[in-house]
């Protein structure tokens, strides 16, 4: 399927160096002409980022694409695009974190020739899919395949990790195919009406309305996953409903599909009362940020002690996402890193606190 020229070192396990080799070009010939205009992407966007991400020229005509650059990353960009054009093949509608994603599994599987029979790489092709009636949603990382399967197998599963990484988009992926499917009766959205360092007020409106603004995330979800029409009449009907954290006390909720949404925010008594609602034939879905809590200073993260205390208990499952799994947009990826990487500041009470014993 493709033709290369020039031998040179082989790719790095995770960051390889693509300046490193001489220059050499890799020939591609797609056969499918609807499946390579996919591939390609409007205005040629999904070319372009391969361009930027693997430091390559890609030149396309028609379906013919010829890659110029180093051997290793010349490889690297002819396993992307096959891996992106047996996605487009079978009718996969292909998007940016589609592109993304090829990349990251990609740069993940290390050299030209590696191939460990105890540890075999998974082509991104044959990650875990979650089966809607608008549209399949399919994992793009290694982890959101992880994320999947754990769903599909676990009546509890937390999804712990930084921001863009689809922890609540596949969340409610997950809630809404076992809806369509019938297998729960109703979907239910929580969050911790937390302030995020703004202070709202007193909101107006009913019960609803004053939570909607939390909970708008999820709204968008549910939108963009499920025809409008069925959203309004399922939320009309209350086989959506959004209770608000405070009002779970001494509910059971059974036959239903449950979200709580940034549980980094809840206390260490609000998780432990969240987690005994569950009931018979439900699904719980946790999923929380550790790095964004917006809590009181010294009030423990109820996210973090459920995670560390309920770690190995059969029927829960804890997928772990990094920043390298952040498939909503390439800065935001840079952007985790950086605060990742960042020392930890202190607070203005800490810094206060210091100053005055200094003084002292």
């Amino acid at each position: 399927m493709a033709k290369s020229a020039s031998d040179s070192s082989t790719l790095a396990a995770r960051k390889p160096d693509f300046t490193a080799s001489a220059e050499t070009q890799v020939v591609i010939d797609f056969d499918d002409n609807r499946a390579a205009s996919a591939l390609v992407g409007p205005y040629g966007q999904n070319l372009a980022l391969v361009e930027r991400r693997l430091n390559v020229v890609v030149d396309s005509r028609g379906n013919h694409i010829t890659l110029t650059g180093t051997r290793d990353a010349c490889d690297a960009g002819r396993r992307v695009l096959e891996m992106l054009y047996t996605q487009a093949a079978q009718g996969i509608e292909l998007a940016q974190g589609d592109v993304e994603g090829a990349i990251r599994a990609t740069l993940a599987q290390g050299s030209l020739f590696p191939f460990d029979p105890k540890h075999p790489s998974k082509p991104i092709s044959n990650f875990e899919a979650i089966n809607l009636r608008k549209r399949p949603v399919r994992a793009r990382t290694a982890a959101q395949d992880s994320y999947i399967r754990a769903l599909k197998s676990n009546e509890l599963v937390f999804g712990v990790g930084p921001a863009g990484t689809g922890k609540t988009w596949l969340a409610v992926a997950h809630a809404c195919m076992l809806f369509e499917r019938k297998e729960v009766d109703r979907i239910i959205l929580s969050r911790p009406a937390v302030e995020a360092g703004e202070r709202l007020g007193f909101l107006p409106g009913d019960l609803k309305e004053k939570v909607d603004p939390y909970l708008r995330p999820i709204y968008d979800a549910l939108y963009d996953l499920m025809d409008a029409r069925v959203v309004e009449r399922a939320l009309a009907a209350n086989e959506i409903e959004i209770a608000p954290l405070a009002f779970m006390r001494g509910r059971t909720l059974t036959n239903a599909a449950i979200i709580l949404d940034e549980a980094q925010n809840t206390t260490s008594m609000q998780m432990k009362m969240f987690l005994t609602r569950l009931g018979e034939n439900s699904r719980m879905i946790i999923t929380g940020d550790p790095s964004q809590v917006d809590l009181p200073n010294g009030q423990v993260s109820g996210l973090s002690e459920a995670v560390r205390l309920l770690d190995g208990v059969q029927g829960i499952a804890q997928v772990h996402f990094k920043g390298e799994d952040v498939v909503r947009h390439e800065l935001v990826a840079r952007i985790v890193a950086a605060y990742e990487g960042a020392a930890p500041k202190p607070s203005i009470k800490e810094a206060s606190t210091k100053a005055a014993a200094t003084r002292d």
